[in-house]
């Protein structure tokens, strides 16, 4: 079993972005920040439904495949299913339509009880409280001897990272400035340290780079 995370970064550094509004909530700053993975034949058809074989398919989308192998479980932050946006809104069901991407148990981490929300495709939404740990526990758990994913947002990830918890990161890094937003690798100096870094460079431009665990 793998404790991994995926996440696109602008080359500053950023994970997050801050040109959104009432009616655009998203921004288009994300749009571009994530624009080649969502070119990506991979991304049009687990997210899009999209199976017309339309999309990019170099090294961008062998990433975008990777992201979902192996995937048993996943934890992600109140941010990423978007209790944040809508937290008084009992019937919210998240970003992601009746079709969630995940197909897997989603431990959501936040401090407002929810019941859990289930799909025909095998996504079904936890909500708790609890540490990293915890939350890891119980996703290893349900995951079965599969692999873990901490989805997301940066804050969420870094406290992963910081307790020492992810076996692999990759970054896909978009040449591409923000200027602000929640920074990735803020208190995570020395992270080369402990994990092997592997670069790549995909024909779009974007810098694909991966921390693994070093071996002890």
């Amino acid at each position: 079993m793998s404790v991994r995370v995926d996440l696109n970064i602008s080359l500053d550094g950023f994970a997050t972005t801050t040109d959104g509004t009432p009616d655009d909530p998203i921004g288009q700053d994300w749009m571009r920040l994530v624009a080649a993975y969502a070119a990506t034949r991979t991304f049009r058809e687990r997210v899009f439904g999209d199976t017309s074989g339309e999309g990019t398919t170099g090294v961008d989308d062998r990433y975008a495949a990777a992201y979902f192998e192996g995937i048993a479980a996943e934890v992600m932050g109140a941010g990423m299913f978007g209790l944040h946006t809508f937290p008084d809104d009992p019937d919210w069901r998240g970003w992601w339509g009746e079709e969630p991407p995940f197909r897997v148990p989603v431990f959501v981490l936040t401090h407002t009880s929810r019941a859990d929300i289930e799909f025909e495709n095998g996504t079904v939404f936890h909500f708790l409280s609890a540490t990293p740990q915890e939350a890891l526990d119980r996703a290893t758990e349900a995951a079965n001897g599969g692999d873990v994913r901490i989805g997301g947002g940066a804050s969420t990830v870094r406290e992963f990272l910081r307790a020492g918890l992810v076996d692999r990161l990759h970054v896909g890094i978009t040449p591409m400035i923000l200027g602000d937003g929640i920074r990735l690798w803020d208190d995570l100096r020395g992270l080369e340290l402990t994990h092997d870094p592997h670069t790549e460079t995909a024909e779009s431009g974007v810098v694909h780079v991966t921390f693994s665990r070093r071996a002890t």
